[in-house]
């Protein structure tokens, strides 16, 4: 399978799970969504289905994994194509110390040897698209020749596709979220380096958030990823397959995207799972509507009872213009 990324969602801890991904699936069809980052350890000595679960509707989708042992890479980069994903990515750019300390992450990029046996390693084991995502740097090793060098030494495996999130790292001092906003935005870094390596494809990541912005973007790149924007502001997507993959304009409204999640969300209910596994992911869907805060504040106070179910969502649309 060919996978166009020329928009994608990133990877994100806590919101990027599989009903997240439903959900934005009533958005965008041709959109390219990333699974929340999954340690080696975790589908090794795990509840692997736990992890590896998704829908059918998701694709195209990838799996993004967090580790640094070359052959634990490999037996889940396996993983990822017995159970149907289009790509497998490595994580490069997570700034937590949680997973600092396991080798993890954006860490890695002071060691581009061993994140090319990592990426080797994964390829060696399957035959589906085999990607990285990282940052432009950390700490002090924040040059774009730095960068540059981190990438000769991964693109030498044959890593065709590159994620960069174009702020640096600092591992020390900030937390996870401070690293999103604090370190400056160095786009015109990711724009050389396509230049300098006009074979691989590069997809910049960090600080996007509107359409306008992306249209300055992508001559001097393959593509974008969107990250917390599409969470926070999900109707961001549902001019993405008309704008980047030549559809036809998007009849669908963010009420009908909502009612389409009913079926889905009847079989969790029936299974025993509340409402707000799936409703927390919707709550930005109106933000700048009137009505947009009494949704939110509707679904936070029911979606959480045992008893509710889509009648309360269809009670909460009827708040919003």
């Amino acid at each position: 399978m060919s996978i166009n990324r020329r928009f994608s969602t990133a990877p994100m801890m806590d919101w990027s799970d599989k009903h997240c991904r439903y959900f934005w699936r009533q958005l965008t069809k041709d959109t390219l969504l990333y699974t929340e980052m999954v340690t080696t350890g975790a589908l090794i000595h795990g509840n692997r289905e736990r992890f590896l679960e998704y829908n059918d509707i998701e694709h195209p989708i990838a799996l993004q994994l967090g580790g640094s042992t070359p052959s634990e890479l490999s037996t889940c980069a396996k993983y990822a194509e017995e159970w149907g994903y289009d790509e497998v990515n490595l994580n490069v750019g997570c700034p937590s110390d949680r997973v600092q300390n396991n080798m993890i992450g954006a860490c890695l990029m002071a060691h581009p040897s061993l994140v090319a046996d990592c990426i080797k390693a994964m390829q060696d084991s399957t035959s589906i698209d085999v990607t990285i995502k990282h940052r432009i740097g950390i700490d002090d090793q924040d040059s774009y020749e730095e960068m540059r060098d981190f990438v000769g030494v991964v693109a030498e495996t044959g890593c065709r596709t590159f994620i960069v999130h174009a702020r640096k790292a600092i591992l020390q001092g900030l937390s996870p979220k401070e690293n999103r906003e604090v370190p400056p935005l160095r786009y015109d870094d990711v724009y050389r380096l396509k230049r300098e390596f006009p074979d691989l494809e590069i997809i910049v990541n960090g600080g996007i958030k509107t359409h306008a912005q992306i249209e300055d973007i992508l001559p001097n790149v393959d593509g974008v990823m969107l990250g917390r924007e599409a969470y926070q502001n999900p109707s961001i997507l549902l001019d993405a397959d008309q704008l980047y993959f030549d559809r036809e304009a998007n009849e669908r409204s963010a009420k009908d995207a909502v009612r389409a999640l009913y079926p889905y969300i009847d079989t969790l209910l029936a299974k025993g799972a509340p409402l707000h596994y799936v409703s927390r992911h919707i709550l930005g869907l109106f933000n700048g509507k009137r009505g947009a805060r009494l949704f939110r504040r509707f679904l936070s106070e029911r979606a959480h009872l045992r008893e509710s179910g889509t009648e309360v969502l269809e009670e909460a649309l009827q708040l919003v213009d």
